[in-house]
């Protein structure tokens, strides 16, 4: 690692840029690759959270996106398929001081790492998710994934894939995560806003980010990053704001028999839905989650749910304290021979 700069003040935190967060590895993922994107924008978020880089940890599974941990010059672990969540859950046992981020594609955390990835966000352990979405399994040339549209057509899915795709967002909600939210790995901006809101986040914070895989999905999210269709093709959540979108700022979401609809603004914005990332509830999170699988609906893009809620790291330290005032310390030799024993000759 790096030695960091000094911040001029005698015991002050160093200065860090962004290049302090460059590892000396050279990058390896294919030109044009929405990876690069997301690099890019955690490396220039990182700095801003005040944090040391020995006190970061970011720990990934397999696929394409879990070469990350090799390209920032912090703490990293590159695990096995899928185990990434499990693995950083043990860290944050470990040193709940340690920031720990998890970093996933659609194939590693919904596929194989299916399990680990819902217990993760049930427990709501402070640590970070980023998934990569990009609807194929690129690290191992094309093969369908989880999250890939019914009826596509891959090396695996020659006449088409037959299963119905998971939506990720809904997935999360239905698993319990406090901070839900979704990103485009070509908005700069919004997607490092993402991250520090994530960050920010007293809990298990996810982003699905929705990212191009140049060479075996090319594309597919075209409707939503292109700038000649993105503006009617998704909206904006907003705390506190109408859900409006389209070039003109023009079409609105509103509630009709229990089911979204689009509807142009006239005369205000009164029948619109209003955004509360908020609420304890899950209905409004989990109905502008349905949105990303309804064709006419614009996708959200944004934070659906932020709610605070006790982290398992804490509890546990807590119920620790608590046992060893009432029970002591504890002697593993006595605990070791106690109630029923066997001696083997």
């Amino acid at each position: 690692m790096k030695n960091k700069r000094s911040s001029g003040i005698p015991g002050g935190a160093p200065t860090l840029t962004q290049k302090d967060f460059m590892s000396d590895q050279d990058v390896r993922w294919c030109p044009g690759c929405g990876d690069y994107s997301i690099l890019a924008q955690t490396r220039r978020i990182m700095p801003e959270l005040g944090i040391p880089q020995e006190n970061i940890v970011f720990i990934s599974g397999i696929g394409c996106s879990s070469r990350f941990p090799y390209y920032m010059n912090t703490y990293g672990f590159h695990t096995i398929h899928g185990r990434a969540p499990t693995i950083a859950s043990g860290v944050k046992m470990a040193n709940p001081d340690l920031s720990v981020w998890v970093i996933t594609g659609d194939g590693d955390a919904l596929s194989i790492g299916g399990n680990h990835f819902i217990h993760l966000l049930r427990r709501n352990f402070d640590i970070n998710v980023l998934l990569f979405n990009n609807r194929i399994y690129g690290l191992t040339k094309g093969q369908y994934s989880p999250t890939s549209e019914q009826g596509k057509k891959t090396k695996s899915t020659p006449f088409g894939s037959l299963e119905t795709p998971f939506n990720p967002i809904s997935l999360a909600l239905s698993s319990g995560a406090t901070f839900v939210a979704r990103s485009l790995d070509t908005d700069s901006r919004h997607l490092q806003s993402m991250i520090k809101a994530a960050f920010e986040h007293k809990g298990t914070s996810f982003i699905e980010i929705y990212q191009d895989c140049i060479i075996f999905n090319k594309d597919t999210f075209e409707l939503y990053t292109d700038k000649s269709t993105k503006a009617d093709n998704t909206v904006k959540l907003e705390h506190g704001e109408p859900l409006l979108f389209g070039k003109e700022n023009d079409k609105g979401i509103r509630l009709k028999n229990f089911e979204p609809e689009i509807t142009t603004v006239v005369n205000g914005t009164e029948d619109l839905i209003v955004h509360d990332q908020y609420a304890e509830n899950t209905t409004l999170a989990s109905f502008l989650a349905r949105m990303s699988v309804m064709p006419e609906m614009p996708h959200p893009i944004g934070i659906f749910r932020s709610v605070e809620q006790p982290c398992y790291e804490d509890m546990m330290a807590a119920q620790i304290t608590t046992t060893k005032q009432q029970r002591g310390e504890g002697d593993l030799e006595a605990l070791l021979n106690a109630g029923d024993t066997w001696v083997v000759e």
